[in-house]
């Protein structure tokens, strides 16, 4: 029973430690001079959640197998969300940082 407890714990901090280490490293992405390396993360899961949705096998009706796949896609795709949310939100901030550093420069002049 003890042996059970043990692998969900670090089964969990495992987990934990994937998604904290994904935001963080989103962030940094994010903040580079350069658009693109913030785009990774979220292309890889919007990816990740197209795949899933290709290897659904029939489930009854068609429209029964249509309706599972856009939910697949919406729920593997809260992670795609999540990381675009963090790279608008730094691209923002570094927006309005480099233009109050513009009216700095010309504010001296």
């Amino acid at each position: 029973m003890e042996m059970t407890a043990n692998s969900i714990l670090v089964t969990l901090l495992i987990f934990f430690g994937t998604i904290i280490g994904m935001i963080v490293l989103q962030i940094f992405l994010s903040r580079t001079e350069r658009r693109w390396p913030g785009l990774i993360l979220p292309i890889c899961t919007l990816l990740y959640a197209l795949l899933v949705c290709m290897n659904v096998v029939r489930v009854g009706s068609l429209a029964e197998t249509v309706l599972f796949m856009a939910l697949l896609f919406l729920l593997f795709n809260i992670p795609t969300y999540i990381l675009l949310a963090i790279y608008f939100i730094c691209r923002q901030r570094r927006k309005k940082r480099k233009m109050l550093d513009k009216m700095n420069i010309q504010d001296l002049n």
